[in-house]
């Protein structure tokens, strides 16, 4: 069965509590990672804005980003939403946007893994 992880904290807000949340999404997906389980860790809303930031290498987060980056993906539409897609292009993070939805450039539809049975987990 699929895990997909989704980070919707936002580092600009500053706080222990979104870096916790961030912090904890990449402890799972680490976990999981161990265990050779399916999973993906996304950042949707304004946690495509993390990415940036963990890629920094004096960042808390940065190497355990750095052992699951193969299994990051963001949603294209919410990057350029909040203004975060220069800061995801140098990390070569793909940028989902499966689903049109109206006034945006496309988001990463997370009611496919619903209807496909693999389980959500949020921070």
């Amino acid at each position: 069965m699929k895990t997909v992880i989704v980070v919707f904290s936002d580092p600009q807000s500053g706080t222990q509590e979104a870096l916790g949340r961030v912090v904890n999404a990449l402890f799972l997906a680490y976990e999981l990672k161990e265990k050779n389980r399916d999973f993906d860790l996304v950042f949707q809303g304004t946690g495509v804005r993390w990415p940036a930031e963990l890629a920094k290498p004096e960042h808390p987060g940065h190497a355990l980003y750095e052992a699951v980056l193969d299994h990051i993906v963001a949603c294209g539409g919410c990057a350029d939403v909040f203004g975060a897609g220069a800061g995801l292009a140098p990390t070569g993070i793909e940028l989902v946007r499966d689903k049109t939805i109206p006034g945006t450039t496309g988001v990463l539809d997370l009611s496919r893994h619903l209807d496909a049975g693999h389980t959500l987990v949020t921070f």
